[in-house]
């Protein structure tokens, strides 16, 4: 009994372990990103990173798995539609939007980010008819009123009139929602039998070519351009940062480590996104405001006390019942006595 409690206790340490290595690598991919962006643009940034990572994932997923698990077996258009969502949507417009914004763009997007597990509820709510708690939705309002504290600094009129602005946030805000969805399309495939790897690897592989195609488009119209050697020698360490950490790591580690956990217990890892953005900004020298603080407060309790409100729903454990519990233990306590 002891080696199944030890090694099911191991198991969620590792699940833990995984789930803030990733949340940490996606905190600190902006701030990194924005120092590269002064060399390169982020279509360009983004294929070479991705380019990295799915051909590390190819070698990983035939060695794992062998040449069958390449195989769509009926599920290529799913697989380009999520991949897109992920790898196109999500990885284009949210490093698009960052550099659009300049600096402030960092903290912008991290936070967005942050706000995943409340878009996801309100694309639960949009599919399936099913309205969320009052308490939810009040968690989900107080998340996105931390969420325009820090787009705007407190000035919501001038943000308002300045569409230079609000095209930018509006691009993040599109990509979150393209994340979103391809994590909500990987528990479908998980359900189906699929490896954390595999779906990692073919989504990706789709979803990058796809975001090539874009980049290539973009740069055939005048857009972006054809990066130098010198320039992609420069960014190659900002490249080999994301490929490894933000990339690889953070991919497989984030799905394997929700497995683990249950996606209730990992979502609270996503604290640590604009948590890890805050202190990477803050060695580099980046100014920071009070509205950045407060924000990101707001959305962490925003978070931490939605996943605790769900918990208590689903246990039951309302404040009469855990009064019950307690008085059917003390009373048990002093039969024994």
């Amino acid at each position: 009994m002891k080696e199944t409690w030890d090694s099911l206790k191991n198991k969620v340490l590792w699940g833990a372990f995984l789930c803030f290595i990733a949340s940490a690598s996606w905190g600190a991919m902006f701030p990194v990103a924005n120092h590269a962006f002064n060399y390169i643009d982020p279509f360009y940034f983004t294929i070479f990173r991705y380019l990295s990572v799915t051909v590390i994932l190819v070698v990983l997923l035939l060695w794992k798995e062998g040449t069958q698990a390449f195989r769509f077996e009926g599920k290529g258009l799913s697989l380009l539609f999520f991949g897109t969502m992920a790898f196109t949507v999500y990885n284009l417009l949210i490093f698009w939007g960052q550099d659009l914004l300049g600096g402030p763009g960092v903290m912008i997007a991290s936070i967005n980010e942050a706000l995943m597990p409340m878009i996801s509820i309100v694309i639960v709510w949009l599919l399936s008819r099913n309205r969320p708690h009052g308490v939810t939705l009040f968690f989900v309002f107080t998340a996105f009123v931390g969420v325009s504290l820090v787009i705007t600094k407190g000035d919501f009129g001038t943000f308002l009139t300045a569409t230079s602005d609000i095209i930018p946030s509006l691009l993040i805000f599109i990509a979150v929602v393209g994340w979103v969805v391809y994590t909500m399309g990987g528990s479908k495939f998980s359900e189906d039998g699929w490896s954390a790897l595999r779906f990692s690897t073919l989504s990706c592989l789709l979803g990058t070519a796809v975001a090539t195609i874009v980049t290539i488009f973009c740069t055939y119209i005048g857009y972006v351009s054809v990066p130098t050697m010198e320039t992609i020698k420069t960014v190659s360490p900002h490249i080999a940062f994301m490929a490894i950490f933000p990339g690889l790591i953070a991919l497989l580690g984030w799905n394997i480590g929700v497995g683990i956990l249950t996606p209730l217990n990992a979502l609270l890892f996503i604290n640590f996104v604009p948590v890890t953005t805050l202190v990477v900004s803050f060695f580099q020298g980046t100014q920071l405001t009070t509205y950045d603080y407060i924000g990101t407060a707001f959305i962490i309790f925003s978070l931490i006390a939605n996943n605790i409100f769900i918990r208590m729903r689903e246990n039951n454990t309302t404040p009469q019942v855990l009064r019950r519990r307690l008085r059917e233990v003390l009373s048990l306590l002093q039969n024994q006595g």
